[in-house]
């Protein structure tokens, strides 16, 4: 049995921490998944899939997503991490971009490869929405896009 998402929820966030890992756990704690088990699956929005609020996930559930993270150490470095959400009638992709740099500068990286591959599928881009992480480094900070993919159906091999 096959499952096809209809939730996209999209959060972001942005934090210090004493490691790496601390740092990208408490980016994920403002950005309000942190008690989610994430698993990195690719780019693809399913076909009448809406965005939405997660609502309550029980603590530990494995769920679906799509991120960009960065790292960095260097006091008062401005760091973004963001996902680009394209829908159109046909489905829609989620792409994903991280950077040393300021938000705006992200956002418009992802604009054009949510663009690229709308026109590489023949298909008509309807609307994208970002989600956007940005920090300014303090010791060591983390920024995180996040695109949850939710609110499962069952469907058979042949989509029905």
């Amino acid at each position: 049995m096959l499952f096809v998402p209809r939730l996209i929820h999209l959060a972001r966030g942005g934090a210090e921490g004493m490691t790496p890992l601390n740092a990208f756990d408490n980016a994920l704690l403002q950005a309000g998944v942190h008690n989610l088990n994430l698993n990195r699956v690719s780019s693809i929005v399913p076909k009448g899939a809406r965005f939405g609020e997660m609502g309550s996930v029980p603590v530990g559930t494995v769920v679906p997503a799509v991120y960009a993270t960065v790292t960095s150490n260097v006091t008062g470095e401005v760091i973004s991490a963001c996902i680009g959400a394209g829908v159109g009638s046909e489905g829609g992709v989620l792409m994903e971009y991280h950077h040393m740099g300021p938000a705006d500068d992200a956002e418009r990286v992802v604009q054009s490869m949510v663009e690229e591959g709308f026109a590489r599928r023949g298909w008509d881009l309807q609307e994208v929405r970002f989600a956007t992480g940005e920090h300014k480094v303090d010791r060591l900070g983390c920024a995180v896009a996040v695109a949850v993919l939710l609110d499962s159906v069952p469907v058979d091999e042949e989509g029905r």
